[in-house]
């Protein structure tokens, strides 16, 4: 029997009927009342409204003992969207709506947020892909083949720990291009980190931070993580939330400070305008500072669907235009790894 899908909300009467609107096998549970929750739900429904401190912190606490990692919450945000919207990535939603949506695009969402579950990809199929990722982007403008291949084989070790792999099958099954993006940026970090002479102990640390970097994405709507076009200062403001939340969905698993550093901090810049704890020059270590370098390089030369890729010197030219915000000794230690050969014709001046 399939598991049910649970309604937590703050008006009984309203999950009743949201109850009979799905048509499925479901569970309501009235926020104010204690009792059990399920962690077999497939699909967990929030209809919150009264969104006040309260109901909401109640919800996050049922939350925290319902959800497991890969069940997707759909929000019912009742009012101003732009509050809902930014209430439902708070909470970590993988989809939200208008209360009042019809009870045929209801039953159509939780159609779509509960599909037959696909098979996690296995460790072999995440170092394939990883294969598969460098050779899509890097052409002889890029890395060396050396360097490339060593930070491969730095990669798939990581890739063996079960618990990096587990959550890197999380990202896997949400969204493609995030996946692709972690084993990239992890390939570039191992990568620089073999330029650099870490011993294997630190790149593999390393180079597990750089593949979950992202992993708060899996908690990014989809419309706004893939949209073909420039983001809305709201949907900018949900984006920029990826950083916690993948900090706090990796929190107490047992993970390295390195990994959790790199998680948290990769979007913090040197002058203090980054992102999400405004950490500033030596408040950023240096092991985050050099994946900082390799995210905003693979994003660069990486194809989206807002954006062509650029060519790596491009990319690293753009990347020297950021005195001030990126360590520009380690930019430069970069050069080997995004240009090979070819480098010695970039300008290394400040």
């Amino acid at each position: 029997m399939a598991s049910p899908i649970l309604i937590l909300t703050d008006d009984p009467e309203s999950g009743n009927r949201l109850a009979r609107a799905v048509g499925a096998a479901t569970l309501v549970r009235d926020l104010y009342e204690d009792g059990p929750t399920t962690t077999e739900a497939r699909l967990i429904i929030a209809d919150i409204h009264l969104p006040h401190s309260d109901s909401i912190n109640r919800l996050k606490r049922a939350l925290a003992s319902a959800r497991g990692p890969a069940t997707p919450l759909l929000y019912l945000f009742h009012g101003s969207q732009e509050r809902g919207e930014i209430q439902a990535a708070m909470l970590g939603a993988s989809k939200s709506l208008p209360a009042m949506s019809a009870a045929a695009l209801l039953a159509k969402t939780v159609e779509a947020l509960t599909p037959a579950p696909a098979a996690p990809k296995t460790p072999v199929e995440h170092v394939e892909a990883a294969r598969e990722a460098f050779a899509l982007l890097f052409t002889a403008e890029g890395p060396a083949h050396d360097l490339v291949d060593h930070g491969t084989e730095i990669v798939n070790r990581a890739i063996l720990d079960m618990k990096v792999g587990n959550w890197l099958s999380l990202v896997a099954a949400f969204d493609d291009v995030t996946h692709r993006h972690c084993l990239t940026v992890a390939g570039l970090a191992a990568a620089f980190a073999a330029s650099l002479h870490f011993n294997p102990a630190d790149a593999h640390l390393l180079t597990k931070g750089a593949l979950l970097h992202d992993i708060g994405k899996a908690r990014i709507p989809l419309e706004i993580l893939n949209k073909p076009g420039p983001l809305t200062v709201p949907e900018r403001k949900i984006m920029a939330q990826h950083a916690q939340i993948g900090f706090e969905m990796l929190e107490g698993k047992g993970f390295s400070d390195t990994a959790m550093r790199v998680v948290r901090s990769h979007h913090e810049t040197l002058d203090g305008a980054g992102y999400p704890d405004g950490l500033r020059g030596e408040e950023i270590p240096d092991i985050v500072r050099l994946v900082t370098i390799c995210d905003i390089f693979a994003a660069l030369i990486e194809r989206r669907t807002y954006k062509a890729p650029m060519g790596a010197r491009t990319a690293y030219g753009i990347m020297l235009d950021m005195t001030g915000k990126l360590d520009m000794d380690l930019l430069r230690a970069f050069g080997p790894v995004a240009f090979a050969s070819d480098f010695e014709d970039v300008q290394l001046s400040a």
